[in-house]
């Protein structure tokens, strides 16, 4: 079983910055993509980021530019800084583990942006 933890959620101002940070009970020097979704009230779990085992990242349009995926092999870890937030990202933040054919989540972290 492979267990996800995620961090780094919390409230931030408009313009502000944060990052998470989702760790692996298991080596990711493998894996073949980890990647961060979000769910904000009402809405559908979307994309954020992703990024595979080559380390090709995939990004929503929404974040393009502001936000970053990278790994943490030393802490078999998955980042996402994010810059420049907007109060549209107020999500609820999950990380997503696929191997093989199986997928696992973490529990999610808050994140709300506002003044």
């Amino acid at each position: 079983q492979v267990h996800l933890v995620e961090s780094g959620g919390g409230l931030v101002q408009p313009g502000g910055s944060l990052t998470l940070s989702c760790a692996a009970s298991i080596s990711i020097f493998s894996i073949d993509r980890m990647g961060w979704y979000r769910q904000a009230p009402g809405k559908e779990r979307e994309l954020v980021a992703s990024v595979a085992s080559a380390s090709s990242t995939n990004y929503a349009d929404s974040v393009k530019g502001r936000f970053t995926i990278s790994k943490d092999y030393r802490k078999n870890a998955v980042l996402l800084q994010m810059n420049d937030l907007k109060p549209e990202d107020t999500a609820v933040y999950f990380c997503k583990l696929t191997r093989t054919t199986t997928d696992y989540w973490g529990q999610g972290t808050q994140v709300t942006v506002s003044s």
